[in-house]
């Protein structure tokens, strides 16, 4: 076990816990922080999506120890009413279905927007191409998106 320095969200947190573990359960774990989903446990379906000094990360590979001290947002840390951008443009084109991959789909829609705030129909799909939707709501993901850059 070792002492580790977050700052997630804008609050400092300090916990104590095995270096290696993903951030991912040291969000849901130790902190209640459970809007950042578990997937695949790979890296590949983009559920645990997060930002990291605000670029888009997959949590559950990432080792804690080596965000130590780092800006960590989670879904939780977007908007405090859910009234970011993103966040109401996926409820006005009916994003989600089953939600579970929605704040994962989320993350990496606003952090390409905060890259590219115009994007094209090609630039969304190749950003968001990572993050499953079980449901196939993809072309809502896509209309949401554009919708969002129109906003920020």
């Amino acid at each position: 076990m070792a002492t580790i320095n977050l700052n997630v969200n804008s609050k400092k947190q300090t916990i104590d816990v095995d270096p290696n573990t993903p951030v991912l359960w040291v969000l849901r774990d130790h902190l209640n922080l459970t809007g950042t989903k578990y997937g695949c446990g790979i890296a590949q379906c983009g559920a645990c999506t997060i930002h990291l000094g605000g670029i888009a990360v997959r949590s559950c590979q990432l080792p804690v120890s080596s965000v130590e001290n780092q800006e960590i947002t989670t879904i939780e840390g977007l908007s405090e009413n859910g009234d970011h951008p993103v966040q109401q443009a996926w409820l006005e084109h009916d994003v989600p279905q089953c939600g579970y991959c929605q704040a994962g789909q989320i993350m990496t829609a606003v952090a390409l927007l905060k890259n590219n705030p115009t994007p094209s129909d090609a630039e969304i799909e190749t950003e968001m191409n990572g993050n499953i939707c079980r449901c196939g709501t993809y072309l809502r993901i896509k209309e949401a998106v554009k919708t969002a850059s129109k906003s920020l």
